[in-house]
């Protein structure tokens, strides 16, 4: 998806499954009552990292544009030629796929060692694929910096037997190695019509497209048998409906072409699977359909078993595509998308599919024309998407996030992003219930360049428009996220609110900053979180804009490590950084949430923290007594408040009486400073100064005026909290 997320600009100034790292393999463990996250893959990842090596590791590091910060686990091996890196293999296997990266402009190969003995074949390495320039997308770079390669190595090797790949010729990073015992290759069905009888060229040397076009027309209501073999496609298929296409498995049967199914209708029942696809796409060009299903497979149709690479989108969706399945494929290497249900999406199912190296939202959906209604994302494993989310919710009605595994997100993304951001016109807001559920979360989170400031791992985001569906968010895991770990913010800085949150059951664990990263007004409900090496403070509550409306944390209970506030909305706190004492001069109320009994017009509360003293809150008229209220975020022992009216002299002087009253959790309140009269004269700044008694300890400050000589209502330009006298 076309991504601009410019608007938002501030300046810098236990339930769920368990991640473990052991011995270089990414393991997800779950407990009884939950099944574990992310798709039951063929393979098992091995990291670089782990394995022994002459070259050098690189990393960690999170920085965008750097080519660590794209890597598996945010580190690799940098081998030059003649060096090595040698994998302990997990499991039986006789093939290898590798996640690697070399020098801008080069190709080259991997040697090959199995036990010590140099095999035959070698792994071809190129940086054709690689560093994809998307200069229309506002805070991109060159990215997208890994490609992968596989291979059958001709020979069986078991657990423990070492594979080692040597470079020759060019400079090569290594990422991670995925050995998989691949399946016998699968005979031709009976009844079905092979493209090799329509005229098709197994060899690659000869275009196949008019003998799969033939192939399809002669079997509908049947079968497409694809034997092994390589088979060039010069244009994309059509008319493609009540039809099954079928490989021997996605080694065997391999489709070159860069668009292979394009269509806007389908009449359904079409069903893709067990092969492979592979493109030539190097660029991304958002105006070619250069995916390898764009647009329509029609109803009651599924796509299973394929391995898909080097296309721009692996499937792009819309129109009619009810009940579709898409399951148990790879997608890999995609300048853009991995899957997107752009629209219209009814009972669609997306599960068990392992995607890498995506170029932007690795699973998305886009309610644009129509919502995308009761579709689902379970049980899929995500990694290194490198210029969005993860999975990415754009609107859309009764949608699941499920059981999914997504680590190693970089710029202009989550882990999961829950948005109204709608890119275009007619778009159908989020709506009914979205249920997020059982998901891992791995170093997910990046610092957005144009925010200049952290996305959380988890993102619930009122860009457009207010979040009024329930989110229920359950059983989550997050672990070592850069930055924060659940993220509510208005992205297009206009202050939308976001409601009708619930995060029950999550385990986090080493945040870089905070827990929960508030920007919005709004809520959430908070039962049973648990957290622990939280780097910075467990809450960060800074409303943006700053008069926009506070966003109110309930606690639901069995919460627990998180309950410390960042104490300065002027600063973003820094990965590990710690919450700072905060300085005795500065003022504690600006920038925080503020709420009032009243506002008159445009006169809003947080007008009174916004650290403009010709801005005001009015209260409701005529209506005495009224109050101001201001969460400070942590409690403190406040010695000395500062109320202020605008310093112009068209402000005649007055007399308010106030109330100071104190409390620490937003609910009972007790008197700090009883009913008093306050002087406000533009001849001595239009400001009063209130001395608080030794003792006084608070959070919330709530100012109660009962009276006002010169206008029906409390007024104040600024309220300012300091901790010395």
């Amino acid at each position: 998806m076309h991504r601009s997320n410019v608007s938002y600009v501030r300046g810098m100034s236990a339930i769920g499954a368990v991640v473990a790292l052991a011995a270089g393999m990414l393991v997800t463990v779950a407990p009884a009552a939950h099944a574990a996250a992310g798709a039951a893959l063929p393979f098992t990842s091995v990291e670089a990292e782990s394995a022994a090596t002459t070259g050098t590791r690189i990393g960690p590091d999170y920085t965008q544009g750097t080519l660590a910060s794209e890597a598996s686990g945010r580190q690799a091996v940098r081998l030059s030629a003649g060096q090595k890196v040698e994998f302990t293999v997990p499991r039986a296997a006789d093939a290898v796929n590798v996640s690697y990266s070399v020098p801008d402009g080069q190709s080259g190969s991997l040697d090959v060692y199995v036990n010590g003995t140099r095999i035959s074949r070698t792994l071809p390495v190129t940086s054709k694929y690689s560093y994809v320039d998307t200069g229309w997308i506002t805070g991109s770079r060159t990215h997208h910096f890994f490609d992968n390669a596989r291979l059958l190595l001709g020979q069986n090797v078991q657990a423990g037997d070492k594979v080692a790949f040597v470079a020759t010729g060019t400079q090569v990073t290594v990422d991670v190695a995925d050995f998989e015992q691949v399946a016998a290759a699968a005979a031709q069905p009976a009844g079905s019509v092979s493209v090799v009888a329509q005229g098709a060229d197994p060899s690659g040397a000869g275009d196949s497209t008019q003998a799969f076009r033939n192939a399809i027309a002669a079997a509908q209501g049947g079968t497409v048998w694809i034997p092994p073999g390589d088979y060039r496609l010069t244009s994309s298929l059509g008319g493609v409906q009540n039809v099954t296409l079928q490989g021997a498995g996605s080694w065997y049967s391999v489709v070159h072409t860069s668009r292979f199914v394009d269509q806007s209708s389908s009449a359904g029942n079409v069903h893709i699977k067990d092969f492979a696809v592979i493109g030539e796409v190097t660029e991304r060009v958002d105006s070619s359909p250069d995916n390898f299903v764009n647009g329509s497979l029609g109803a009651n149709s599924t796509v299973s078993g394929m391995w898909i690479q080097h296309m721009k989108c692996g499937l792009w969706l819309t129109g009619t595509n009810d009940n579709l399945v898409v399951e148990n494929n790879r997608i890999l290497d995609t300048t853009a998308d991995g899957i997107n249900l752009n629209g219209t999406a009814r009972g669609v199912r997306v599960s068990n599919n392992f995607l890498r190296n995506q170029g932007d939202d690795s699973l998305a959906m886009w309610s644009l024309y129509a919502p995308d209604t009761g579709s689902s994302f379970e049980n899929n494993t995500v990694s290194q998407p490198n210029l969005a989310n993860g999975i990415a919710i754009y609107g859309g009605t009764d949608i699941t996030v499920r059981d999914n595994l997504i680590s190693d997100t970089n710029a202009l993304g989550s882990g999961i992003a829950i948005s109204n951001q709608k890119f275009m016109d007619p778009f159908s807001p989020l709506s009914g219930t979205i249920t997020v559920d059982g998901n891992t979360l791995v170093r997910t989170g990046a610092l957005n360049p144009n925010w200049n400031h952290p996305m959380g791992a988890l993102r619930v985001d009122s860009y457009d428009s207010a979040v009024n569906a329930t989110v229920n968010i359950t059983n989550t895991t997050i672990t070592d996220s850069p930055y924060s770990a659940f993220e509510f913010v208005s992205g297009g800085g206009q202050g939308y609110p976001v409601r009708n949150v619930n995060v029950t059951g999550a385990t986090v664990r080493d945040t870089g900053t905070v827990v929960v990263q508030a920007e919005a007004q709004g809520a959430a409900a908070f039962k049973n979180v648990s957290a622990s090496g939280v780097g910075a403070a467990g809450v960060y509550n800074c409303p943006y804009p700053a008069n926009s409306g506070s966003f109110a944390l309930t606690d639901g209970g069995g919460n627990s490590g998180w309950n410390s506030t960042w104490s300065d909305c002027s600063s973003w706190p820094q990965p590990g950084q710690g919450n700072p004492e905060p300085d005795p001069d500065r003022n504690l109320a600006k920038g925080r949430p503020a709420t009032a009994t009243g506002s008159q017009d445009v006169y809003t509360p947080g007008k009174a923290v916004d650290g403009d003293a010709n801005s005001y809150w009015e209260s409701a008229n005529n209506a005495f007594p009224q109050s101001l209220t201001v969460d400070l975020g942590s409690s403190y022992a406040v010695r000395r408040l500062v109320l202020k009216l605008p310093p112009s002299s068209a402000w005649g002087a007055r007399t308010q009486t106030v109330t100071v009253l104190g409390g620490t959790d937003g609910s009972n309140y007790s008197t700090v400073v009883g009913s008093q009269g306050y002087r406000f004269d533009p001849a001595t700044g239009n400001t009063a100064t209130v001395s608080l008694p030794a003792g006084t300890n608070l959070r919330y400050l709530r100012l109660t005026v009962s009276a006002n000589t010169g206008w029906p209502a409390g007024q104040f330009s600024e309220v300012e909290a300091y901790l010395t006298s």
